[in-house]
């Protein structure tokens, strides 16, 4: 991402995201096409406003007469073709453009590092992908049409007025410095302003989303009032600075007005006494009048082109921002058929992005095929952050890792994590049936024998069966008409399903009733014959069998051994065992928290 210091300049912004349109260069170079014929075609209106008066009402030639009407009826029949054709055409970029923005983001999104979204809100980033795409594609195509189209109108209308009577329409010419730099005074604010809204609507977009989400705790805290003035302030702020961008418009827009209805006003005056003594004809006198009133209206939409302009290029910068962030690495070469699973961590040490405090040191693990050990210590001891490595979500700062032999770093990210299957305590269920998340990411779909399987294995079937459509149940957004742990019971389903050789258990049976508890135990150990596993625990009944139990404090490793061993020989797990915070010591999904 490029610092404040080094952003790329409004050209270098504008060049790349016209970059987008070159898939549709051909609809384009149509559309391009019919916009300078419709700018052309203006000319057409005081070129037979001339024989309209001289020859129809002046001369009394009927002949004259119907044919300068007849033109006329068919310059605008050709002009509003022309127009449906651009804006149809542009309208049509314009929507395979935000299409290919929003894909591309998207895209980029699924392949991000794990330390962007620790990093930005998702409120934020959600806003980049919905309003500010649509903001861009203005820039990039209506901005265009506009001033192509107007361009070539005042050229070709200042042209005629030029062959009518070059002397007085050369003063003309005068008007357009003081234009430039009140645009380019007023262009400035309006781009601060979109600045500072667009990062003003990816908060509330994010307040937005707490707000829902967290609901209930909203209403069992009474946190109403509080959501209510944090959404106003926002919102409010939002309102000023759509109003200061709009008075900046507005303010340039009426400027550019007045300087150029004074001028022109000016322009007929004298052009007034000039043809009363040069004897010229009123048709040509009000020809004249024409071309240059019709410079007005496109002198006044280029004026207030810049608004839009400047709105998509600070959104475009923001777009830019993201599409330019750098992907997760990924330097592995290799692809591991199915492995046996052992797992050695050697000095390992480990401190998230963007901080100094190191959240894990020096850790040395050896875990052989089909093992079974647990992680148990205080919230902020680095638990979790050991399970986070082995599917490398981050990536160690010193140490290696190795998957049989191999550096994790040495495989392709793909090949590694079809080896491991998680169960958290935070599950993530889609809105989509239970089909579907059971067997999430999986082509080709397993046979319905399988997904049975793996449904009875994790005590699913009973409930399963009891809902509405059974496995094509729709489950509603994170399968809120579930219960705790109806969800967990899924999400265990999907691990079954996926039969890794690695399992990573993150408070695996954190959401169940004891009763609950005890029939999917049964199945983990089934399980777990064959798996390697890393058990993060809150309940002793899920650890007390391990093989090997490490316990963590600060970071390192504080002692391990089997239950009974540490009992003896470790006053922390004592300690931990018989004060009954064990479970309360992992209840934090996030090791960075003390």
């Amino acid at each position: 991402m490029k610092t404040p210091d080094n952003k790329p300049s409004s050209k270098e912004t504008y060049l790349r995201l016209l970059r987008y349109l070159k898939p549709y260069r051909k609809q384009f170079a149509i559309t391009i096409g019919a916009m300078i014929l419709l700018g052309l075609s203006e000319a057409g209106i005081p070129a037979l406003s001339k024989p309209l008066l001289d020859g129809g009402f002046v001369a009394k030639d009927m002949d004259s007469l119907k044919v300068t009407l007849g033109l006329l009826i068919l310059l605008f029949f050709s002009r509003g073709l022309l127009m449906l054709l651009s804006k149809g055409l542009m309208g049509w970029i314009s929507g395979k453009i935000v299409l290919d923005l929003r894909t591309s983001l998207f895209d980029l999104l699924c392949h991000l590092p794990t330390h962007y979204y620790d990093k930005y809100s998702s409120g934020s980033i959600m806003s980049k992908v919905t309003n500010n795409v649509t903001m861009v594609t203005s820039a990039a195509t209506s901005t265009v049409m506009t001033l192509i189209k107007d361009s070539v109108m005042i050229v070709v209308l200042l042209s005629y007025a030029l062959y009518l009577n070059w002397k007085l329409t050369l003063s003309i010419f005068i008007i357009f410095p003081p234009i430039f730099l009140v645009a380019k005074a007023f262009s400035k604010r309006v781009r601060r302003f979109s600045h500072v809204n667009m990062h003003s609507l990816g908060e509330m977009t994010h307040i937005l989303q707490e707000s829902i989400k967290g609901h209930k705790i909203v209403k069992i805290h009474d946190g109403r009032a509080y959501e209510k003035q944090r959404f106003f302030q926002v919102a409010n702020r939002i309102r000023q600075y759509q109003q200061k961008a709009l008075l900046a418009g507005a303010g340039n827009t009426a400027t550019v007005e007045l300087i150029a209805a004074i001028s022109v006003s000016v322009v007929i005056v004298l052009s007034t006494l000039y043809a009363i003594q040069a004897q010229q004809s009123i048709g040509h006198l009000f020809a004249f009048y024409i071309a240059l009133g019709l410079t007005l209206a496109p002198a006044k939409r280029l004026a207030s082109v810049m608004q839009p302009l400047q709105k998509g290029l600070a959104a475009a910068e923001s777009i830019f921002e993201l599409l330019d962030e750098e992907k997760e690495k990924d330097r592995g070469t290799h692809e591991l058929p199915r492995v046996n699973g052992d797992i050695v961590f050697h000095n390992v040490s480990f401190s998230y992005p963007g901080t100094d405090k190191q959240v894990l040191k020096n850790i040395n693990l050896n875990l052989k095929k089909g093992m079974n050990i647990a992680l148990v210590g205080h919230s902020g001891s680095g638990k979790t952050t050991i399970a986070n490595l082995i599917p490398r979500f981050y990536d160690i700062d010193q140490g290696s890792i190795t998957l049989d032999g191999m550096d994790l770093r040495d495989i392709k990210l793909k090949s590694l994590r079809e080896q491991i299957a998680v169960v958290s305590q935070d599950i993530v269920l889609f809105n989509d049936s239970v089909l579907a998340n059971i067997t999430y990411g999986m082509a080709p779909l397993p046979t319905m024998e399988r997904i049975e399987e793996a449904i009875k294995l994790a005590n699913a079937e009973e409930f399963i069966s009891l809902l509405a459509e059974g496995v094509n149940t729709q489950l509603g957004e994170d399968g809120a008409t579930l219960s705790g742990g109806q969800r967990q019971r899924l999400a265990i389903a999907r691990a079954f399903l996926k039969d890794s050789p690695l399992l990573i258990l993150d408070e695996a049976t954190s959401a169940l009733d004891t009763k609950t508890e005890e029939l999917i135990e049964e199945s983990l150990v089934r399980l777990k014959n064959s798996k390697t596993t890393i058990t993060i625990a809150h309940r002793l009944s899920t650890i007390i069998n391990a093989d090997v139990i490490y316990v963590m404090k600060n970071g390192g490793i504080n002692s391990m051994g089997t239950h009974t061993e540490l009992l003896e020989k470790s006053e922390l797990y004592r300690q931990l065992y018989q004060t009954g915070n064990l479970q309360s010591s992992a209840n934090s999904p996030d090791d960075r928290e003390e």
